[in-house]
């Protein structure tokens, strides 16, 4: 399919960096990625275009990350180590490389969806309807946790200086 082809080379790295935001192993990312696209191609029938292709794949990745993650917590499987999470893959994303693992750091500490709305939206850039879209909820609700996310992040920065 000539169509998906392009999609694939449009897409793919996008969806490898989001999938590993998601779960901090490079090899799962790989995995989420090769479904996500595996379900993209057999079921692009049913996209229905009420939002842009990158949304679409990133809520399939999104479902897969979430399945990988039951399935290891039914299983009891450790979580494996991310020590190689921030590689440079990440490095193009901004200018300054330590300061980004730094971000990377604080992010940790944030609890969701303030973790995941701030990594669609810096990571992957994401249009906040478009990451509202993913949550099932309004431009305004990604816009608000957004502006939260990026609060908490200012916070942790501020205290980490003055310690």
């Amino acid at each position: 399919m000539e169509n998906f082809d392009k999609i694939y080379e449009l897409y793919a790295a996008d969806v490898y960096h989001y999938a590993l935001s998601l779960c901090m192993n490079e090899t799962t990312a790989k995995d989420i990625l090769q479904n996500t696209m595996l379900k993209a191609f057999t079921h692009y029938d049913k996209f229905r275009g009420e939002c842009s292709v990158k949304t679409w794949l990133f809520g399939i990745a999104k479902n897969e990350h979430l399945n990988n993650s039951k399935r290891a917590d039914n299983n009891n499987l450790p979580l494996e180590n991310a020590s190689n999470a921030f590689e440079n893959d990440i490095e193009h994303k901004f200018s300054d490389r330590f300061q980004a693992l730094e971000i990377h750091k604080l992010l940790h500490n944030l609890d969701e969806p303030y973790k995941e709305i701030f990594t669609l939206r810096v990571f992957a850039e994401l249009k906040f309807a478009d990451i509202g879209d993913i949550f099932g909820k309004s431009e305004n609700w990604a816009r608000v946790t957004f502006y939260r996310a990026k609060e908490k992040i200012i916070q942790l920065i501020k205290s980490e200086t003055e310690e």
